[in-house]
């Protein structure tokens, strides 16, 4: 295979350096008027009709032959059947990958409290588990098993009762490793739908399908498109953009190793971004005859040539100081610090999905078993948000237990306050609870 790399590089020196980074970083999910609109047709075909729809379009977008619902619903036993079908060493994996996906999110479930003012008056907060959680799989080949793992296990350590999967299986093709990491992961029903068609299916309900209250997990410009529409009848958990790494090197580590973690993630897609950033001119040039010399030896060269060319850079910084303001101004999904002492730099760091620590953590050892999710911002989202989490699939309820002192204590305040509003109803109502030697004060 004949590939040809042409990574741009970037000099933090040169006076444009700012506007050629944000041109190299732009990147916008838009749908287009045609994809709009078809995902509303969808939507408002699955509302009216339900399953009908559902199997309507399962035999139209992914050639199943299907007659009924009935045909797109996998039980339980269905998914213990595909753990006897995959190797002992793929079960090995996913389950040792599952219980350590498990431990980590087990220390990020929160618990009610409450505390007691001196006057009796008890605040606090409840936290509750969703009740059902819905998740997309993408299927055909995009299939991720590590994706189940990663949303399904932490809406059951944060007490979802019940996690429904949705999965398209174009021409009916069963991903038994998918199947076996839903059994796994604990999932309790699966609908071989995909699409807008799943997501709308989720949202609303039909005969069959289960009204979710939230919905997680990637999917194609249709299910993300969907995503948008529903969001607000139903909570979902990002509308995510194409995968990233930004490693920050020294100049120390072996660059084929770093080449290689470049292509882990540029080998997703074409739109894919993988960024180096180094204060060693010579390093970046080791790196960069490193990615001419392994790109070849890659099954899925040709994407990665794609993504390297369209949307890759090796950029050359005065030192770790300015490497590091850098990876903050770029708050990428996945941040890579390869240098000697990546703990005397982690203060600095304040945008980034995730972290990688050191010369031997690859991004691909998150993205399938180090504990971590894998599911994170993009787009330079890492400003604003976090990974996916137990966090995500709990809610919280605020508990205000006013004693009779204390309704009459900060009656008083929400009076004066609410007259400064206008709004006499709320004042009035504290004031009835104001005690009667306060009121003649």
């Amino acid at each position: 295979m004949t590939v040809s790399t042409a990574i741009a590089r970037l000099n933090a020196a040169d006076p444009d350096f700012a506007r050629h980074l944000d041109h190299l970083l732009s990147w916008e999910s838009v749908s287009d008027d045609a994809v709009n609109q078809r995902v509303l047709d969808i939507i408002k075909a699955v509302r009216e009709r339900g399953d009908a729809a559902l199997v309507e379009f399962t035999q139209r977008f992914d050639g199943v032959n299907a007659t009924s619902i009935d045909d797109l619903i996998l039980g339980r036993e269905r998914l213990e059947l595909a753990l006897t079908r995959i190797t002992p060493a793929q079960r090995q994996a996913l389950e040792k990958a599952a219980d350590r996906v498990r431990m980590y999110h087990e220390r990020q479930k929160q618990d009610s409290w409450q505390y007691t003012e001196a006057d009796g008056t008890v605040l606090g907060q409840k936290v509750t588990p969703l009740d059902r959680a819905g998740l997309y799989v993408p299927g055909g080949k995009a299939s991720y098993p590590s994706s189940v793992l990663m949303n399904a296990i932490p809406a059951k350590v944060a007490g979802v009762a019940e996690v429904v999967m949705v999965v398209p299986t174009p021409r009916g093709e069963l991903n038994e490793l998918v199947l076996a990491a839903a059994c796994i992961a604990g999932v309790d029903r699966v609908f071989t739908v995909g699409g807008a068609q799943a997501v709308a299916a989720l949202a609303y309900g039909t005969e069959s399908v289960p009204q979710v209250d939230k919905i997680v997990g990637p999917g194609n410009i249709y299910v993300a498109t969907a995503k948008r529409h529903v969001f607000g009848q139903v909570g979902i958990d990002m509308i995510a953009g194409p995968s990233e790494i930004l490693v920050v090197c020294d100049g120390q580590t072996d660059p084929d190793w770093i080449a290689m973690d470049l292509f882990s993630q540029a080998e997703h897609d074409e739109d894919a971004q993988a960024i180096l950033v180094s204060p060693d001119g010579e390093f970046l040039d080791r790196v960069a005859a490193s990615i001419d010399k392994l790109m070849p030896t890659l099954e899925r060269a040709e994407i990665i040539e794609k993504s390297i060319n369209g949307r890759g850079a090796l950029i050359r910084v005065r030192d770790m100081q300015q490497a590091i303001e850098v990876a903050n101004r770029i708050a990428p999904e996945h941040l890579e610090l390869s240098v000697a002492d990546p703990q005397a730099w982690l203060p600095q760091i304040r945008h980034a999905g995730a972290i990688f620590m050191g010369r031997h953590t690859s991004e691909a050892l998150g993205d399938y078993c180090a504990g971590p999710n894998h599911v994170l911002p993009t787009s330079g989202t890492a400003r604003f948000s976090s990974p996916l989490g137990v966090y995500d699939f709990q809610k919280r309820s605020s508990i205000i237990f006013c004693s009779e002192q204390g309704a009459s204590e900060l009656g008083q305040t929400a009076s004066v306050l609410a007259r400064g509003e206008s709004l006499t109803a709320h004042a009035r109502s504290a004031e009835y609870r104001i005690l009667a030697d306060k009121k003649g004060n």
